[in-house]
């Protein structure tokens, strides 16, 4: 990996856990704190499953789904030419084991940014689980890029 991603994968490690580390000793389980009211507050809560509490409880499931994900993007990023790809399976690397971490020291990840989207309370995540989008979102914005435009891979 080049060293320029590797400290991307820090930087989204480092400031996952350390927003983690605040909410957990500044806050109590459930406490709300609005910070844009109507829209963004800061709730911390424990989820000891996936995205929307799936799966909750089952922990061996997510050790062995985070470590083969681990492996892929690895492997895939060792095959990318695209610069893009590369700085978008960063964030998703540094993303997984954030939340990873999160599963073997407490057995559950610890959640705090609370976002209502047109009345709709979106499920509570954290840095770990931006940086998974971002990736993400980056793979899709340079496929279609790649596609329909004229590339900015260079």
């Amino acid at each position: 990996m080049k060293k320029k991603h590797i400290w991307i994968v820090i930087a989204v490690l480092l400031i996952d856990q350390l927003s983690k580390l605040a909410a957990d000793m500044n806050m109590v389980l459930g406490e709300r704190i609005s910070i844009i009211p109507g829209f963004f507050h800061l709730t911390y809560m424990q989820n000891s499953g996936a995205a929307w509490s799936m799966l909750e409880g089952k922990m061996w499931f997510f050790y062995m789904v985070s470590v083969v994900a681990l492996v892929m993007m690895i492997m895939f990023y060792r095959h990318q030419e695209s610069e893009w790809n590369q700085i978008a399976l960063a964030f998703m690397i540094g993303g997984t084991i954030g939340n990873f971490a999160d599963r073997l020291c407490f057995q559950y990840v610890r959640d705090f940014l609370d976002f209502i989207i047109f009345g709709y309370d979106f499920p509570i995540f954290n840095i770990a689980d931006s940086a998974l989008c971002i990736g993400v979102g980056l793979i899709l914005m340079d496929a279609i890029w790649e596609q329909f435009g004229n590339g900015w891979k260079k």
